[in-house]
């Protein structure tokens, strides 16, 4: 872009991208972003010139909300065009005692190709950058009002794009700003095992769910290609590292296939591999994709496989489908559209 995009920034750099005295000024401004502030004239306690000036260098919002999807559940999608005209999703999720929590993306597309995922099925096009995920966040805020939770679900593999995500938790966690706290930021990976470990040793101590999917290796490899460069017993080592090292228990997600990953063995196998672990388990009945060869799984698939896992003393939840209405559940994102226009 040619202008500067002030919602990825600090209120220190700012300050300084933009030449600004007294230093303050980058803390007033980054509070009116954080606010919601949708143009410079809305800042008003800066100075008439200082606003011009502002208007010529900077951008409030680099992206742009192109739709707004309601489903009757709750859940809310927005559609959001980026500067270059590729499309993104984020998604706005309710839990039963009205938390609002913000799924956000942080690739355009994905370039996983998860077989199940309507996501991993458009290719990739490029990693967003930090303003552009912390808009997203700032989109969903003006939409639904104030989020309790953020969590990197949506389009793209967080792991591949580690440094704009570290940057969009400084700036959402900043106390000058919106001051989330980082237990209320988890970040979802496919296992991407380097970046286990970075995030790890490097912080920020966040919440981490692994896309696990099935730990039957064969299968896992044949859904997730991920799992040929990224193996399951090291993926193990690292999310185990990673749960010993934050302090923080890791959850599993496992999106269910009708016939696929929900058997006895299936769940012999996902005991083994979480026991001795600090984990938990949520379970996701799969979400139907137009053209893709899977089927929903049964209530009874669902309950039996529930019932399995916790026999063996494990922490389960099966999950209810939420935004399904406007595609906006769980491996259903990219549905409406993505290419550049």
């Amino acid at each position: 872009m040619e202008k500067i995009a002030l919602a990825g920034l600090l209120p220190d750099e700012i300050s300084s991208q933009l030449n600004l005295a007294p230093a303050f000024r980058g803390k007033q401004i980054f509070k009116w972003i954080s606010l919601g502030a949708e143009s410079f004239d809305a800042m008003t306690n800066l100075s008439k010139d200082l606003r011009s000036s502002l208007e010529e260098k900077a951008v409030l919002r680099s992206s742009c909300v192109k739709q707004v999807f309601k489903d009757s559940d709750g859940t809310v999608k927005l559609q959001i065009k980026t500067f270059d005209g590729l499309l993104i999703e984020t998604v706005l999720l309710t839990d039963i005692e009205g938390r609002k929590t913000a799924c956000v993306s942080c690739q355009a597309g994905c370039a996983m190709a998860c077989a199940f995922c309507q996501t991993g099925h458009l290719g990739f096009a490029r990693n967003l950058t930090a303003a552009e995920i912390v808009e997203q966040f700032l989109f969903l805020e003006k939409e639904c009002g104030e989020l309790q939770n953020i969590v990197f679900m949506g389009m793209g593999e967080p792991m591949l794009n580690l440094d704009s995500i570290r940057k969009a938790i400084a700036v959402l966690t900043n106390k000058e700003g919106r001051a989330l706290g980082t237990k209320r930021i988890t970040l979802s990976t496919c296992g991407i095992i380097k970046g286990i470990y970075d995030l790890a040793d490097n912080g920020p101590k966040i919440r981490l769910a692994l896309s696990l999917t099935t730990a039957d290796p064969d299968l896992r490899a044949a859904l997730m290609p991920v799992t040929k460069t990224n193996p399951l017993p090291e993926v193990r080592k690292a999310i185990d590292y990673y749960a010993k090292k934050s302090g923080r228990r890791v959850t599993l997600e496992a999106a269910l296939l009708a016939g696929q990953n929900t058997g006895p063995d299936s769940a012999r196998r996902m005991i083994e591999f979480a026991r001795g672990i600090d984990v938990n388990i949520n379970l996701i009945p799969w979400n139907p994709i137009e053209a893709l060869p899977f089927k929903e799984p049964s209530q009874k698939e669902c309950e039996d496989f529930v019932n399995a896992l916790e026999a063996a003393g494990l922490n389960v939840t099966l999950r209810r489908r939420r935004g399904a209405g406007i595609k906006g559940a769980c491996g259903q994102l990219g549905s409406t559209k993505f290419s550049k226009e």
